[in-house]
């Protein structure tokens, strides 16, 4: 085995998994690009968080199924992304999770408050890096645009560029899609 490798094992054996996170804004290709780096290799897993509950968002999910080719798994998960990972993650050699913004709004939408937010993204991150498999998160980069007029969507604003910092953070690799391109960031 050589060095690289041993470094990436834990204690348990087990390979460490690898976190790429993909930015970006609305139709800026963040998901094309997360597709193009997950590759073609091993057990595949989509993991969906959006959830079709107008026919706007519905006819969105259809979109972005039709994108994949048949060889992923798609897990629709809106809430409990994190238990999935650890339960079912290291089934996978690529994971993606999109996205983290629907996920964020999903968890807002029943109530929980900024320090369960938190916590649950450190599980999540937690059990990325435990399933062994490249994981590769995509995410809405929401600080560009203006500045809300609402205080509720500032407040979404703020929190998920906070939680968008915890996962560059956290990366092995980030990425910014910006008209289809890509730019590296980490």
């Amino acid at each position: 085995m050589s060095s690289r490798n041993r470094s990436k094992r834990r204690s348990t054996g087990r390979p460490k998994g690898r976190i790429v996170l993909v930015l970006g804004g609305a139709s800026s290709g963040k998901s094309e690009l997360a597709l193009q780096l997950g590759g073609s290799r091993g057990p595949r897993a989509f993991v969906a968080t959006g959830q079709g509950l107008d026919d706007e968002m519905a006819g969105r999910i259809a979109r972005h199924q039709a994108t994949r080719s048949p060889e992923w798994h798609t897990i629709e998960e809106p809430f409990d992304v994190e238990a999935w990972f650890s339960k079912e993650g290291s089934e996978y050699q690529t994971i993606i999770l999109d996205c983290v913004t629907l996920w964020l709004s999903n968890l807002v939408g029943i109530g929980l408050v900024e320090s369960v937010i938190f916590a649950r993204v450190a599980a999540m991150l937690d059990a990325m890096r435990c399933t062994g498999a490249t994981v590769i998160i995509v995410s809405n980069e929401l600080g560009s645009g203006l500045v809300p007029a609402e205080p509720s969507v500032r407040a979404f604003r703020d929190l998920s560029g906070r939680v968008n910092q915890c996962l560059a953070a956290g990366a092995d690799e980030a990425y910014l899609a910006v008209s289809g391109l890509p730019l590296r960031l980490k």
